[in-house]
C-alpha cells in the first residue's frame, strides 16, 4: 500500500513560538538565519512583552526577515492580530510579500481578509492605510469599530516619522471656499504680528509664512470649528479632519501663500486606538543614534526606547568607500565630477572617452527638481514621486540602466547588488511644510536640528548596500555634504558602522587630498574591483565595530509629547509644568525659547495673562518665537569694534581646520540660489552667517522682530547696510513693491537708530528699476554676476588663511586678507554691488 504522506502532519502540534525556531521549521530560502538576525530575533523574544520595542540593525541586516518572523510568532502566541506596516504601497506588496513568501509565512494585503481577521495570516499594507481619518482599522469617536492588534511592525520607522506626521495635518488651500474666511478671521492679528510677512503672503510669496498668535486660534476655536466642520467630508478633508477636530484649540495655525496649515504639537495618536492599544510595537530602525521623534511622534515610551534590540556586532553592514570630492579639493569643478559619474555608468573609468570597463548603474539622489537640472545632459533616467516606482524597479531588474537620478528620495527604496554600484548624494532635503521651515528658522543651530540632517544623509548613504556582502562607492556632492563628514560635531551623530567606514575612508581622502580627480577614480575603481588594498582595510575597520546599547531619546522631546498628552485633556498646568522642567535642564537658548513659547500657548487656556508673561520671556531667549501681545521693542545693534578681530575671533571659534574654513564658506553661497522661492529662507539665513564671517554684527530683523529687512549689518559705528534678499525673483528690473519695500525698512531703520545712516542694499537679478519704480538714494544691487565676484573674494580669503595652522583666527592675517580681497567694511558694497539703474526712457 502506498504511504500516504497527508496523514504524517495531521497530528496535533503546539504552534512553534520561537521566531528562530519558526524559519528553522519553514522553506528556509538560506540555510541559516544571520548570525545577527538570530541574535535579534532571540532578544527580542526575551523582550517580547515590553509594549514598546526598537530593533536596530545596520542596513540591509534582514530586518524585513526579522519583523515578518516577530509578526509570526505573536500569531502563534495568540497575542492577536499581526500588522507589518511598511513605507509604500509597492514595497508592502511587493518585495515584503515576497521575503514572507520565501519564509512560508502567508500575508494579506486586505484587513477584511478572513485570514488576518482569524490571525491565521500577517497583514501587509502601508503607514496610510493605518494612519488616517478614515481607517478602516477605527478612529476614536466614529461608528467604525477598532480592530484589536496584538502586534504592530513598523519596517524604516524612522522613514515612517514624516508620513505619520502628515496625515495629522490639516491643509487648506488657497483655492478651498473656506480659505478666504478663515484667513480674514485673523487678519488683523497677522498684520499686528508680522506685518512684513503678512504682505509678503499676500503678495504670493512662496517661502513666506505666518503663524496665526496662539491667544487668537484658541480663543476663536469655536468659530473655526463652525466654519470647518460642515466640511469634514470633503475630498481635502475626510482623511484628516477626524485626527485634529478634538485637538483644534491646541493646534499651530500658520497662513502661507498657497494656504493653510493645522498642525497639533504632537500628532494624536490615540485617535487610533488599533495602534495605542496594540498589544505589541515593534519599531525596525536603521542605526540612528537619536529615537527622540519615536516618542513625539507614536507616543513610545521612552524607558522602552532607550533600551534597543541590536546584534553583538555591527560589522553586517556592506561595504561602503565614502568620499566628498569638495573635502578633497574644494577647487575640483562639480561639473567635472557629474561627468565622470557619467563615464562610470558608460564604462570609461579612466575618462579617456574609450569604454574600458563594465558598465555600472549610478544612482544620484537630489533633493529637489531643481537640483535635478544640473545632472539633465549626464542623466539616462529621472525620476521623481509619479515614476519612481517603475525607476526603482528597472534599476533592480534590468542589465544595466546607466545614470539615474531620483528626486527627493533619501529613504524606503531598496537598490541591492548591481542595481547601484555607484551612489551620489547631491544636497539634502529643505523643510517643505510650514511647520518645519517655522522650526528650522527658529531653531538654526541646534543639535537635534543637525542631527535630523545627519539622518537623511545616513539614511540616503544606506540605499545602495543591502546585506553585507554588498557594496558600492559613495560621492557625497556640495560643501554641507562635505562638512558633514569632517566636522567632529557632525561626526559623532552617525551611527557606529558608518563612522568607522568614514574613518577607513578618510584615510583614503588624505592620500589625495588636494589632487583632481584621476586620483578619485582611481579610489572609486579600487572599491568597485575588490581590490585587496581596499577590501582588506574596509573590512577590519568594521571587524570589531559594536552597535550603542542605549538609544538617545531627548528630554525636552519627552517632555513634549507628555505635555501635549496632558492638555488633550484639559490638564493645561501639569502640561506647563512639565515642560518647564525640561526648560530647566536646557542650555541651548534658541531651544529654550522654543519651549516657553510652547508652554506659553498651553498656559493661555488656564491664565491668558500668565501666557504672555511667559511669552515675554521666551523672546528674551529666543527672538524669532512670537511675539507677545505688549510687542517688545526692536534693538538697536552696534558694529565690532574692529572689524578683522570679530571675523578672526568667529572663524576661530567656528573651524577647527582649513578644509572645514573653505567648505564652510562654500556652503553659504551655495545656499544663495537665484530663481527658486523655496529657497528664499535659506538664502537670508545664509547672509546673515556671511556678515558674521566678514566681521560684522548680523541679524535678521523680519524674523526677529517681524518688521525691517531681510537682513541689517553693522558695518561701521555710524553705518549700516539695510538689505532685502530678492533672489526668488525672475524679472529683469525691479519692481514698485521691492523699491517700496526695501524704503520701508529704511525708514524702520532710522525710526530706531537715527544717528546711524542706513545703505540700502538688494539682491536681485536685475540692477535695472521698473519704469514704475521711484529711484531710492543710495540703493546698491547685488546682482547674480556681482555675487559670483563676492563668492569669489571670499572664497580666495578662505583658501589663503587655510594655508598656514589657525590663520583664520589670526586677527592681523585677517584683516591684510580682507583688504587685499576688498571686504571691509568702506569698500564692500562699493566693489560688490552695483548703482541702481532707471529705466530706459
Amino acid at each position: 500500500m502506498p504511504l500516504d504522506w497527508s496523514k504524517v502532519d495531521s497530528g496535533e502540534t503546539e504552534p512553534l513560538l520561537r521566531p528562530r525556531d519558526i524559519y528553522a521549521a519553514g522553506p528556509r530560502p538560506w540555510a541559516y538565519l544571520r548570525h545577527e538576525q538570530g541574535e535579534v530575533l532571540d532578544r527580542w523574544f526575551d523582550r517580547r512583552t515590553d509594549r514598546d520595542v526598537v530593533i536596530k540593525q545596520n542596513t540591509g541586516g534582514g530586518k524585513t526577515a526579522a519583523g515578518l518572523l516577530i509578526a509570526q510568532s505573536t500569531l502563534n502566541e495568540g497575542v492577536g492580530k499581526a500588522v507589518y506596516l511598511a513605507g509604500d504601497t509597492h514595497y508592502a506588496t511587493g518585495q515584503v510579500r515576497e521575503e514572507a513568501a520565501r519564509l512560508g509565512l502567508a500575508t494579506v494585503v486586505d484587513p477584511r481578509d478572513p485570514g488576518f481577521q482569524a490571525e491565521q495570516s500577517i497583514l501587509v499594507t502601508n503607514f496610510k492605510k493605518l494612519f488616517n481619518g478614515m481607517s478602516v482599522f477605527g478612529v476614536a469617536g466614529s461608528s467604525r469599530p477598532t480592530l484589536p492588534l496584538g502586534v504592530v511592525v513598523i519596517d524604516d520607522a524612522h522613514a515612517a516619522l514624516t508620513t505619520v506626521t502628515g496625515q495629522f495635518q490639516l491643509f487648506i488651500p488657497r483655492e478651498h471656499k473656506v480659505h478666504d474666511t478663515l484667513v480674514a478671521m485673523f487678519a488683523s492679528e497677522l498684520k499686528d504680528q508680522a506685518p512684513k510677512h503678512w504682505r509678503d503672503v499676500q503678495a504670493g510669496d512662496y517661502s513666506a509664512l505666518v503663524r496665526i498668535p496662539f491667544w487668537a486660534w484658541s480663543d476663536r476655536h469655536q468659530e473655526v470649528m463652525d466654519l470647518l466642520h460642515p466640511h469634514g467630508d470633503d475630498e481635502t478633508f475626510k482623511y484628516t479632519w477626524p485626527l485634529v477636530a478634538d485637538v483644534l484649540p491646541l493646534c499651530a495655525a500658520s497662513v502661507t501663500s498657497r494656504g493653510v496649515e493645522i498642525r497639533p504639537p504632537c500628532p494624536p495618536i490615540s485617535t487610533i486606538p488599533a495602534f495605542t492599544n496594540a498589544q505589541r510595537r515593534v519599531y525596525l530602525t536603521a542605526t540612528l543614534a537619536d529615537d527622540s521623534a519615536l516618542a513625539t511622534v507614536l507616543d513610545a515610551a521612552p524607558p522602552l526606547l532607550s533600551r534597543p534590540v541590536t546584534p553583538g556586532s555591527a560589522a553586517d553592514l556592506g561595504d561602503r568607500l565614502i568620499l566628498a570630492p569638495l573635502a578633497l579639493n574644494p577647487a575640483l569643478d562639480e561639473e567635472a565630477v557629474r561627468r565622470m559619474a557619467q563615464q562610470f555608468a558608460h564604462g570609461d573609468r579612466n575618462g579617456d572617452g574609450v569604454p574600458d570597463s563594465k558598465p555600472v548603474n549610478v544612482v544620484v539622489i537630489v533633493p529637489s527638481a531643481n537640483r535635478a537640472t544640473a545632472w539633465k545632459p549626464y542623466a539616462d533616467r529621472t525620476h521623481a514621486a509619479n515614476t519612481l516606482e517603475a525607476g526603482v524597479k528597472e534599476l533592480r531588474e534590468a542589465e544595466h540602466v546607466g545614470l539615474v537620478v531620483l528626486i527627493n528620495k533619501y529613504d524606503g527604496i531598496d537598490l541591492p547588488n548591481d542595481a547601484c554600484r555607484l551612489l551620489i548624494l547631491d544636497g539634502v532635503p529643505l523643510p517643505l511644510d510650514a511647520a518645519e521651515r517655522r522650526e528650522a528658522s527658529l531653531l538654526p543651530d541646534s543639535r537635534f536640528r543637525v542631527a535630523q540632517g545627519i539622518q537623511r544623509i545616513e539614511q540616503g548613504m544606506g540605499r545602495g548596500v543591502r546585506d553585507r556582502e554588498d557594496y558600492c562607492a559613495v560621492l557625497l556632492m556640495g560643501a554641507e555634504l562635505g562638512l558633514a563628514i569632517r566636522d567632529p560635531r557632525r561626526l559623532d551623530l552617525f551611527s557606529p558602522a558608518t563612522r568607522a567606514q568614514l574613518r577607513v575612508s578618510q584615510r583614503v581622502a588624505d592620500m589625495i587630498a588636494g589632487e583632481g580627480l584621476p586620483q578619485v577614480r582611481e579610489a572609486i575603481d579600487a572599491c568597485l574591483e575588490r581590490r585587496q588594498h581596499w577590501l582588506t582595510p574596509s573590512r577590519r575597520a568594521l571587524a570589531d565595530v559594536q552597535y550603542e546599547q542605549v538609544s538617545t531619546v531627548r528630554a525636552e522631546a519627552a517632555a513634549g509629547r507628555e505635555a501635549f498628552n496632558l492638555a488633550c485633556v484639559g490638564q493645561y498646568r501639569a502640561s506647563a509644568d512639565r515642560l518647564q522642567v525640561a526648560i530647566n535642564s536646557l542650555e541651548d537658548k534658541a531651544l529654550r525659547g522654543w519651549l516657553m513659547e510652547q508652554k506659553a500657548t498651553y498656559l493661555h487656556h488656564l491664565d491668558p495673562l500668565a501666557a504672555q508673561n511667559v511669552l515675554a520671556t521666551a523672546v528674551m531667549e529666543n527672538p524669532r518665537v512670537q511675539r507677545p501681545v505688549d510687542d517688545v521693542t526692536p534693538r538697536r545693534i552696534r558694529a565690532t569694534a574692529v572689524q578683522a578681530r570679530a571675523a578672526a575671533e568667529f572663524l576661530g571659534r567656528t573651524y577647527s581646520d582649513g578644509v572645514q574654513l573653505v567648505l564652510g564658506v562654500r556652503q553659504i553661497f551655495d545656499r544663495i540660489v537665484w530663481g527658486d522661492e523655496e529657497r528664499a529662507d535659506d538664502a537670508e539665513a545664509a547672509w546673515e552667517l556671511l556678515g558674521s564671517h566678514l566681521g560684522f554684527r548680523s541679524d535678521r530683523p523680519d524674523k526677529t522682530f517681524k518688521i525691517g529687512p531681510d537682513n541689517r549689518w553693522a558695518m561701521t559705528s555710524d553705518h549700516h547696510g539695510i538689505i532685502e534678499l530678492k533672489t526668488g525673483c525672475t524679472t529683469n528690473s525691479i519692481s514698485k513693491d521691492d523699491i517700496d519695500q526695501l524704503g520701508g525698512s529704511v525708514r524702520w531703520h532710522e525710526s530706531i537708530d537715527p544717528n546711524v545712516r542706513a545703505a540700502p542694499v538688494m539682491l536681485h537679478p536685475s540692477s535695472m528699476l521698473h519704469e514704475q519704480s521711484p529711484p531710492l538714494p543710495g540703493l546698491r544691487v547685488v546682482t547674480p554676476s556681482k555675487l559670483d565676484d563676492l563668492r569669489e573674494a571670499v572664497a580666495s580669503v578662505a583658501t589663503a588663511l587655510a594655508t598656514g595652522q589657525g590663520r583664520w583666527a589670526d586677527e592681523q592675517a585677517v584683516a591684510a586678507e580682507f583688504a587685499r580681497a576688498k571686504l571691509t567694511a568702506g569698500a564692500l558694497f562699493a566693489t560688490y554691488a552695483e548703482t541702481a539703474r532707471p529705466a530706459p526712457a
